[in-house]
């Protein structure tokens, strides 16, 4: 078994399903030409691995996301700045998503406050319904829901696979991130992430 809460597999599924494959196909492409645009130095830049995230030597601005809630209320991620979160891309047709969407759910349950957030967001072309029907099927409690029908977010932050996590400091930065599934909920996820949570108050 791998370290830090993290699933044997690492699995991810490409941004597709049956709405989703030109998404997909595009959003390869795009990344194809990031790489090449990407000085080499950026490629070689020094990162740590904490609880399973990859950790940037510094914190990274993080692109404007727009989405809803499950009320058809916009937002975007400077609503919840003054936290750190957990922002997690995911939807109901990515099997790795679902497996591990019951650990954030337990996460939000033990630290979700004022000073943290799980915040999942769902790329479901179909929007708000499958998202609240999968909620019930599997007992989600403590998640909100929150949609991006555009998928706009995937290109936005980088993100072609899912699920992908990053982790955003106080001021909406981004901290490190995961591509795949993960134990979100393991102890070693757990307190890495209370220390997070407290060095940010310290300084």
């Amino acid at each position: 078994m791998e370290p830090h809460g993290v699933s044997p597999s690492r699995r991810t599924t490409p941004i597709g399903g049956a709405k989703g494959t030109l998404l997909w196909a595009w959003g390869l492409a795009l990344a194809g030409l990031l790489t090449l645009a990407l000085p080499a130095i950026s490629q070689a830049a020094e990162t740590d691995t904490s609880a399973g995230l990859t950790i940037w030597p510094e914190p990274r601005p993080v692109a404007e996301v727009q989405f809803v809630d499950g009320e058809g209320k916009p937002h975007t991620l400077a609503d919840f700045k003054g936290k750190i979160v957990l922002l997690n891309l995911w939807a109901t047709w990515c099997a790795p998503c679902r497996q591990e969407m019951p650990t954030l759910d337990r996460l939000q349950g033990q630290l979700g406050g004022p000073d943290f957030q799980v915040l999942a967001l769902s790329i479901d072309l179909d929007g708000v319904r499958v998202v609240r029907d999968f909620y019930r099927e599997v007992g989600i409690r403590h998640l909100g829901i929150y949609i991006d029908e555009n998928a706009a977010a995937i290109s936005a932050l980088g993100a072609f696979g899912l699920p992908a996590t990053l982790l955003l400091d106080r001021e909406g930065r981004e901290l490190g991130r995961k591509l795949g599934e993960a134990t979100w909920d393991s102890p070693e996820v757990v307190a890495y992430l209370r220390e997070v949570i407290a060095s940010s108050r310290r300084k």
